[in-house]
């Protein structure tokens, strides 16, 4: 048996990216990491809201810096790649949060530029963010990848077809991920938040019908979807890999 970790969430050395990180779930997931000793890099198509976080993550005494990258191509993300490596030589913690969810209606009704953005971003993005990093991370030893999915990929809510189906399809990459790199040291797991006070979700925030039925009766604080992506990247879940993790107040229970 392993010698006792006496601080298991402890990330101190390590060098953690987190794509979204601008706001909501993914600004919460960049302070927690800091907080716990990573040096996060922090990853949105816009660099000057990531600068905000980055002065709140440094203010509080952490670790942090902004790239901009529009995750949705594969070229900008291998580019991005180029210059961590080039600055920082490593990566240990991955995480895929950003996403999009800009059609709300039938997938009947749904035009293909709708289909294809949403791919773009929730899907190939994630895909070529986690081969980009693995490679990273197989030089140094090994890393941990969280993927940002949603209980959308159990039971899609309506009107949201096409988002649950890239969100789904996330899921299944995670699991078809954790087999192939668990022997590089690997870890990938997913997070599937319930509804959650973002930006992204506020249509469904301001639905108090849907809110009330949430056992918890109300929507997750984007703080509390970090403390789960926590365990998920620490020495906390070294034998937890290909697993889905549901924070979601009891939704889908």
């Amino acid at each position: 048996m392993k010698k006792f970790i006496e601080n298991m969430f402890s990330l101190q050395g390590k060098i953690a990216l987190i794509t979204g990180a601008s706001r909501g779930i993914g600004e919460a997931i960049a302070m927690t990491l800091a907080k716990h000793g990573a040096h996060c890099i922090l990853v949105s198509r816009k660099i000057e809201a990531l600068e905000v976080v980055v002065r709140q993550i440094t203010d509080a005494g952490g670790m942090a810096e902004a790239m901009a990258c529009h995750t949705g191509y594969a070229d900008k993300i291998a580019a991005l790649f180029d210059g961590i490596k080039a600055k920082h030589g490593r990566l240990d913690i991955l995480i895929n949060n950003a996403a999009t969810n800009i059609y709300f209606g039938p997938m009947i009704d749904a035009e293909e530029s709708v289909w294809n953005k949403t791919l773009d971003v929730n899907l190939k993005g994630p895909f070529f963010m986690i081969q980009n990093g693995a490679r990273l991370m197989k030089d140094s030893g090994g890393g941990t990848i969280v993927n940002v999915s949603s209980i959308n990929a159990i039971t899609p809510m309506h009107f949201q077809g096409i988002y649950a189906i890239t969100k789904a399809g996330l899921v299944s990459m995670t699991k078809a991920y954790a087999k192939e790199l668990v022997d590089d040291n690997i870890r990938v797991n997913a997070l599937l938040p319930g509804i959650t006070a973002t930006k992204l979700a506020s249509v469904l925030t301001e639905d108090q019908e849907l809110v009330n039925a949430i056992p918890m009766k109300r929507a997750a604080q984007p703080m509390e979807m970090a403390g789960a992506v926590l365990y998920l990247v620490s020495q906390a879940s070294t034998y937890t890999t290909g697993s889905c993790l549901v924070c979601d107040g009891g939704f889908t229970a």
